[in-house]
């Protein structure tokens, strides 16, 4: 179906929809109970998301398939979105295994973490944390003393000590491991308090110091809890549509470890857990009891007893140890949020750059300049330019223009802009990037000869239709993921250019009769402007012609013709 809304049959039935481009590229994946009322929620005036409109606009029609129950939906869902790694889902990490702490089997045993144990190893775990794992090595191994993976000794043990001796220290590790630590205590003490009895002192402090070796070792853990037997508890937190969740692993009443999964945030908790459940238990098996932030739906829990082998319970806890431990998983979600929200943006952006300029076989991309054009029925004609420096917004170098001449074609104004720009300009972008096609490209080598700087500055134009991205005496480019770059610079450029706009019309009380029409707004009127060459192209287009117009669609173009009769 096209990405306009219309009156299409949609099956009331659940599945999984696709927003497409013409080309095939999937820009996102989403599953739904009914798809009927879920593909239509995404045409609505008021979106619940704030990548929705972006999402709809950059996208060209929407397939489904249909699946027997809201189970399946999940699981082809969650495999779509591997296969295709949309832009707009999310963020999932990717398959892999987790390290375990292993104690071999050996006669001098050595405490190691891998991912793959030797044979007959002793081995708890996995740990979704690989940091978490090696702390807690390194902190038994520096208290009782083990032998690591090569087999070394850590520092202030020698290599003289008796079997029975390391037998010992090995037994600790493993109760300490096990989560027999209180027993282990009681038992030491009891040791300790024989040999003194004996006037055995050297083995008494032995054991007075293994005593303060698990005792350290326990108050190390997060937390320590009889009611968290095999319990996982799944923590949320999101900024906008940026998303985190955490989940936190206990066993035998301690926190193991916790893995994260940033994520683009659908607006709906229960649906992002879910995803991330279907993800994260999909590999491993479910814990007896899960906790979560929000309800989640009957078919969810049916899949992770199925999972499981046996009943899961799903809770949303209120008060209590349980309560605590959840929002644990909060606290944890929020500070990745928070300390990976520049990283993450900056290591996303830097790949954008790097991507970018192999495609183009061009050396450097940090400094990009992208310019587009607005206006309305002749009136408030205005420009803008965006400035990227490496692949991030650079706010203070934006700049607006109002045309100052009485042109009105938009070569002419946007070539008007330019050469004002290039006469105040003193740093060569890397790249000069315009909101067009091929005539845009021909615009600026004109002007730039004209300007003696046909040598100095590099550019290119990009169409939004099929993002076909034009450059000097070369062919011309369909863009994918490579190219998201000069998708992001064009869009930050339509973006501002347009708010410059509203704001320069809201002043002088100019709008548009047509921005009456349910659904058409600024944008897509701009759109209409452009392929027609103005308001009386728009008054005299039949209906084929309306809909062919891109962004507009069957449907729009419909209300239009009623409009204007």
């Amino acid at each position: 179906m096209p990405v306009d809304g219309g009156d299409v049959q949609l099956p009331a039935k659940p599945g999984v929809y696709m927003f497409k481009k013409t080309d095939g590229t999937v820009m996102y994946v989403g599953k739904a109970t009914i798809l009927k009322e879920r593909i239509r929620s995404y045409f609505s005036n008021n979106p619940d998301r704030q990548m929705i409109p972006d999402l709809v606009n950059n996208s060209d029609e929407v397939d489904y398939i249909v699946t027997q129950n809201p189970s399946e939906a999940l699981m082809l869902e969650r495999q779509l979105i591997k296969k295709h790694k949309p832009r707009y889902n999310s963020l999932l990490k990717d398959d892999k295994s987790y390290p375990f702490i292993a104690i071999t089997s050996e006669e001098i045993p050595r405490i190691m973490y891998s991912r793959h144990p030797p044979n007959n190893a002793a081995k708890w775990g996995p740990f979704p944390d690989a940091r978490a794992a090696k702390r807690v090595i390194q902190l038994l191994r520096r208290h009782f003393g083990i032998r690591d993976e090569r087999n070394n000794l850590p520092f202030g043990y020698i290599e003289s000590e008796d079997k029975g001796t390391y037998e010992q220290r090995i037994n600790a590790v493993k109760s300490v491991l096990d989560g027999n630590a209180g027993m282990l205590i009681k038992n030491l003490q009891s040791e300790m308090d024989e040999h003194s009895n004996n006037l055995r002192y050297e083995a008494a402090a032995k054991s007075r110091d293994l005593i303060a070796a698990v005792q350290q070792t326990i108050s190390q853990q997060i937390i320590h809890s009889r009611f968290y037997q095999d319990c996982d508890a799944v923590g949320f937190h999101s900024v906008g549509d940026r998303g985190m969740i955490v989940i936190l692993h206990t066993k035998e009443g301690m926190i193991q470890g916790q893995v994260e999964y940033p994520l683009i945030h659908r607006g709906d908790i229960g649906e992002s857990i879910s995803l991330v459940m279907s993800e994260h238990y999909a590999s491993r098996r479910p814990p007896r009891r899960l906790l979560v932030p929000s309800p989640v739906s009957d078919w969810m829990n049916h899949w992770v007893s199925e999972r499981r082998g046996g009943p899961v319970e799903i809770r949303v806890p209120q008060r209590g140890d349980l309560a605590k431990l959840r929002k644990m998983a909060d606290a944890n979600a929020k500070f990745h949020i928070d300390m990976n929200k520049g990283k993450t943006s900056t290591n996303l952006e830097k790949m954008a750059v790097e991507d970018a300029s192999k495609l183009i076989d061009t050396e450097s991309l940090d400094y990009v300049v992208c310019f587009d054009m607005a206006q309305l029925q002749g009136e408030e004609r205005v420009g803008a330019c965006i400035s990227l420096r490496k692949g991030i917004p650079y706010k203070k170098e934006y700049r607006t223009f109002r045309v100052k001449s009485v042109a009105k074609d938009d070569l002419k104004m946007m070539k008007e802009i330019i050469a004002r720009w290039l006469n105040k300009q003193s740093d060569w972008p890397d790249l000069v990037l315009l909101d067009g096609g091929e005539t845009h490209l021909n615009m600026m080598k004109n002007l730039l000869i004209e300007k003696n700087l046909e040598n100095e500055i590099n550019y290119a134009a990009l169409a939004k239709k099929e993002e076909t991205l034009f450059l000097p005496e070369r062919d011309p480019i369909l863009l994918d993921r490579r190219g998201r770059l000069f998708t992001l610079a064009r869009d930050e450029a339509h973006r501002f250019v347009n708010k410059f706009h509203r704001k320069r019309r809201s002043s002088s009380s100019i709008k548009d009769p047509l921005e009456n029409v349910p659904g058409l707004g600024a944008k897509k009127l701009q759109s209409l402007l452009r392929h027609f060459g103005g308001r009386k192209g728009i008054n005299h287009a039949t209906l084929e012609e309306l809909k062919n117009v891109p962004g507009i669609g069957n449907q729009m173009a419909k209300r239009i013709i009623e409009h204007l009769n």
